[in-house]
């Protein structure tokens, strides 16, 4: 609505017709000769005059005013014209309010002009405070009164205009937010809340999308029996008017709703009602939205397979791709589309495929999600940009394409992308040795979007995830098992996260030598990957993790062909970092078989990509700050590469003569590797990795017969076991 200054600025310089007057004076005349509710009415009557007789448009006479004669020189309006039924209009909804929203409608008004008193007043020397309201200036009234306190009371306690509503604006206003909610994903704010519901306490007729907006509210925050409720009562209405033309919205809410709360069987029963709904009324924009939801949410819940049967209504995943591309292509839903060729790049990094292939299915959605200005998109495009990246190895392009996205897009798309963006962040930092950064990283979340339930359960778990991985750094075994009860109480919603979570706790096992149940939770783990047909990624450093447990309980031969098997794995699929931690394990076997040569080249071709470079010879050369030479940027695959590299190096300085230049060398270079690996485990403050470096050091120290270096590096590891266990009480 349009405010009394913003009329007076645009009128005050315009002339009218009478001399002297602009058009601001004759309209604030006009306002301040409404002097009584019954003026008012009498205004509301007089419209009629304004337009041409009914059933004659041809004749331009005009009806009388109450109590004037026509005017022959005055403009009327045709019946048809966009004035003629505006004002139509305003007569006939003046006429249907009740007597509560018509006295309404008068103190607004009051309220309205309320600012232009002075200048009234200084145009009309009779005007008192009491003008706005002849009877009351009549009757020598003031403020204060009985009758006046009892009639215009509440005018004094208000501050400024408060506007009336109409249904139809809450109707829209409800669209508005029900819009914003699906958009982003978020709850109604608090201060939204407020105004819906003194807008409900005003008298206004509430449309039945209200009970949507507190279906969504509901949904939002956990509180599932009374989602389904308003969920059942807002259908119910829409039903009772629309006959069953919004059945299939009805069902795929329910769908929608009965999978947030876990309820998988009843989710997908309910979206396969929602499909042969969608057919039958021919919705093609339902029917295809249901099928691409139904294929996402069968590769995030494998097992929810089971009830719809093999392979279930969409057949295999690429037949389900290819159907739901073909169908976005036949309907232009450009959005659908860009998704489906997003899923399919996910799909071929998942099975281990080719990597060029994804990317050429990146570009095309990207090239989509430009030309076709799909915004909402934006998010899952760069999320799985930033993820190929980090499977490549190059954790700097991984971790830009995240901050790109938080500060650039980041209020253009859902609040989940946002998070997901976050925590991943958050993780490579982590994986940095940047613990408290991640940790701040994660509370730079708008609290008011973790209202939302899911959203919160997501944060708290990530969050919780990222505290274990750094108590176990740190060894507090006591803290991280708390934590990992915690995590393990409620099931994460992302796979992702739950097989993380899975591999903290075989990690746990093994720092507690508990190598028999660690072993026997890895095979569980393994099996489900390959039942569930989860990510290669994880299943590669499962083996990965299986050859260093078998070294730990002494069968590292044992290890050697799960070790090639992970290497071999990650090579096909160009799993680089996975790649490197698999030629780690195989290393770790060849020292145990004394093959200390092979061991060392194999390890000097990884540990460039890891965290060095070669010179031109060809042997390795570490940076004097090696801690800023790292295209991984992997902390811990950094430390236990170096860690590897000490031991390959002792070795074939064992295998020299005493006292012979090469023995020394070996041995120097051995010196070299625990410094920088040492340095790694401090970023990530892995007291267990510094004490086993300080305890090598502290061997050669001894070895080389330097017993003062060799006490103080002793002491030093005694210092580093003293402070940790103070740390953590």
């Amino acid at each position: 609505m349009i405010s009394i200054d913003e009329l007076q600025a645009a009128l005050i310089s315009q002339p009218s017709a009478i001399p002297g007057r602009t058009m601001w004076d004759l309209l604030l005349a006009r306002l301040w000769k409404l002097n009584s509710f019954d003026a008012l009415h009498v205004f509301f009557e007089s419209l009629t005059g304004l337009l041409v007789k009914a059933g004659k448009d041809q004749d331009l006479e005009p009806e009388p005013e109450r109590g004037n004669a026509p005017s022959q020189d005055r403009i009327v309006l045709s019946r048809t014209s966009l004035l003629g039924v505006f004002v139509s209009h305003a007569q006939l909804e003046f006429e249907r309010l009740q007597f509560y929203d018509s006295v309404g409608l008068w103190k607004n008004l009051i309220a309205y002009r309320e600012p232009t008193f002075g200048m009234w007043r200084k145009r009309n020397g009779s005007a008192g405070k009491m003008s706005f309201d002849t009877n009351l200036q009549s009757w020598g009234q003031s403020w204060g009164h009985g009758l006046t306190e009892l009639v215009y009371g509440e005018l004094a306690e208000k501050e400024g205009f408060v506007g009336t509503v109409s249904t139809d604006d809450v109707e829209r206003l409800l669209e508005f937010q029900v819009e914003e909610m699906q958009k982003f994903g978020n709850r109604i704010p608090n201060e939204v809340k407020a105004q819906l519901r003194g807008m409900a306490e005003s008298r206004v007729t509430i449309p039945s999308l209200s009970h949507y907006i507190k279906f969504l509210d509901s949904w939002r925050s956990g509180d599932y029996p009374s989602s389904f409720d308003n969920l059942h009562r807002y259908f119910d209405y829409t039903m009772h008017n629309r006959d069953r033309t919004f059945y299939q919205y009805a069902l795929l809410n329910l769908a929608i709703l009965h999978a947030d709360f876990g309820c998988h069987g009843e989710a997908i029963a309910a979206m396969q009602e929602t499909i042969s709904s969608a057919r039958e009324n021919k919705d093609i924009a339902c029917l295809n939205f249901s099928l691409s939801w139904l294929y996402h949410f069968t590769k995030t819940h494998p097992q929810a397979m089971g009830e719809i049967g093999k392979g279930g209504m969409l057949g295999t995943e690429r037949e389900g791709l290819a159907f739901l591309k073909a169908k976005a292509k036949e309907s232009g839903m450009w959005s659908l589309l860009s998704t489906s060729l997003l899923s399919e790049a996910k799909i071929g990094l998942i099975n281990g495929e080719s990597v060029p292939i994804a990317f050429e299915n990146i570009i095309k959605a990207s090239h989509l999600i430009v030309t076709k200005n799909i915004k909402i998109v934006v998010g899952p495009q760069m999320l799985i940009q930033s993820s190929i990246f980090g499977r490549l190895g190059v954790m700097h392009l991984s971790w830009s394409y995240c901050e790109l996205f938080l500060q650039c897009h980041a209020d253009q798309g859902p609040f989940e992308e946002l998070l997901r963006c976050t925590c991943r962040s958050a993780y490579v930092m982590v994986q940095r040795g940047r613990f408290d950064d991640a940790m701040a990283r994660m509370d730079e979340i708008d609290v008011d979007s973790l209202r939302t339930l899911k959203h919160y359960q997501y944060w708290a778990t990530f969050s919780g995830l990222l505290k274990l991985i750094h108590e176990l750094h740190r060894n507090n075994l006591i803290a991280a098992d708390h934590l990992l009860t915690q995590l393990q109480a409620s099931p994460a919603s992302d796979p992702d996260i739950a097989v993380t979570i899975s591999m903290l706790q075989i990690n746990l096992l093994s720092r507690r030598q508990s190598y028999d149940l660690a072993l026997s939770a890895l095979e569980d783990l393994a099996t489900k990957l390959q039942n569930e047909g989860q990510d290669i990624y994880y299943r590669i450093r499962l083996l990965s993790m299986k050859a260093y447990l078998l070294d730990k309980c002494g069968r590292a031969e044992k290890g050697f062909s799960v070790a090639l098997r992970a290497a071999s794995l990650a090579h096909r699929a160009r799993l680089l970092p996975a790649l490197w931690e698999a030629m780690g394990a195989v290393s770790n076997v060849l020292i145990n078989l004394e093959e200390f040569e092979a061991a060392a080249k194999l390890l000097g071709s990884i540990i460039p990509q890891v965290s060095s470079t070669l010179s031109e010879s060809g042997a390795v050369v570490v940076y004097s700050d090696s801690t800023k030479v790292h295209e991984c940027e992997d902390c811990a695959l950094s430390a236990q590469t170096y860690s590897l590299l000490v031991d390959s190096h002792m070795g074939l300085a064992g295998q020299q003569k005493p006292n012979t230049a090469k023995r020394n060398e070996y041995m120097n270079k051995a010196l070299e590797f625990i410094d920088c690996s040492f340095a790694e485990y401090s970023r990530i403050q892995d007291i267990n990795g510094q004490c086993e470096m300080m305890a090598k050091k502290a061997t050669i120290m001894h070895l080389v017969g330097d017993l003062m270096l060799a006490n103080d590096y002793a002491a030093k590891y005694l210092d580093l076991k003293k402070e940790a266990t103070s740390s953590y009480g």
